[in-house]
């Protein structure tokens, strides 16, 4: 691994703490973790990839990730340097590398004069993770703005998929499905609308303020930490089971949200992973509703 890196000048370090690129603050050490500067780099290291076959992870902002306390033996790449441009059209057309932060682009298009993606602003992801879940907020998910997505097939060849045949579906696509370990998503087209930048700008105020009223923006966590359950919200479920403030470890259900599971005080994977569980285990018991987990433990991926 490391005569591939060096071989492509890609930078890395070795023995990274993956704590301080996820948004749970936890994890241990990635064997290597690569920083492509640019996207031919990044194209360059995934065919070295798939001919030598190491296990690697592509991470974005790490913002709905749990990494293992055992950190991680192979290759993380990292898009958040190579992939994060962010290019308005006059056609309202945005045009969005998978590294680029959801906030930077709703930035961007605040701008621009460009409605319609006020509701993911907050979203503390990147573009390449929110596309692989459809991540969505207050009513509104990517599916809805998608317009095409460029990504590299397991044989490093370039794809686009429409908006429409990514098979988008509750925090689901199919990046996450059919194609996961298959692909790496590179860009996203999303297709906005002209409108009042007074009022653009006013609604991703508001829902910033209902984020900090509502969420407990003072641990770290993984946002969500369930899907909502069909007909069910997590949160009200785990909260009529009496868990908020409920802890294993370090990890505790929130005594503010109970659809978070925050790292109150130097929490490990294990200690979230059975604190899940024991959450999983009593909602059934009591509510008779199964939750699937919304975070996504890190696991090795081949190519």
């Amino acid at each position: 691994m490391k005569k591939l890196l060096d071989r492509l000048q890609v930078p890395y370090r070795t023995n990274e703490p993956l704590s301080a690129h996820t948004s749970f603050r936890i994890g241990g050490p990635a064997r290597f973790f690569a920083q492509p500067e640019n996207e031919q780099q990044l194209v360059a290291l995934m065919k070295g990839i798939r001919s030598e076959k190491p296990p690697f992870f592509i991470m974005g902002n790490g913002s709905n990730l749990l990494a293992p306390d055992e950190g991680f033996d192979g290759i993380v790449v990292s898009t958040c340097t190579a992939l994060c441009g962010v290019k308005a059209g006059e056609d309202g057309v945005v045009n969005c590398q998978s590294g680029a932060l959801l906030s930077f682009v709703g930035n961007k298009a605040l701008e621009n004069g460009l409605s319609g993606f006020e509701f993911a602003s907050g979203i503390p992801g990147s573009v390449g993770g929110g596309v692989y879940m459809n991540a969505g907020a207050y009513g509104g998910e990517l599916k809805d703005i998608t317009e095409e997505v460029r990504y590299l097939d397991g044989n490093m060849e370039l794809k686009v998929l429409k908006g429409s045949d990514c098979e988008f579906g509750y925090r689901s696509s199919v990046f996450k499905e059919a194609l996961k370990g298959k692909s790496i998503i590179l860009s996203a087209k999303f297709r906005l609308r002209q409108g009042d930048m007074r009022e653009i700008k006013a609604v991703m105020s508001e829902l910033a303020e209902k984020r900090r009223e509502k969420q407990p923006l003072n641990f770290p966590s993984a946002g969500s930490t369930f899907k909502r359950p069909q007909g069910y919200f997590a949160a009200a479920l785990i909260d009529q089971c009496g868990l908020k403030g409920f802890k294993v470890g370090g990890a505790m259900v929130s005594e503010k949200h109970a659809g978070f599971v925050v790292n109150a005080a130097g929490a490990t994977c294990r200690d979230v992973l059975e604190l899940m569980e024991r959450v999983k285990e009593r909602v059934l018991r009591e509510k008779g509703v199964e939750l699937e987990p919304e975070v996504e433990l890190m696991r090795p991926l081949y190519i």
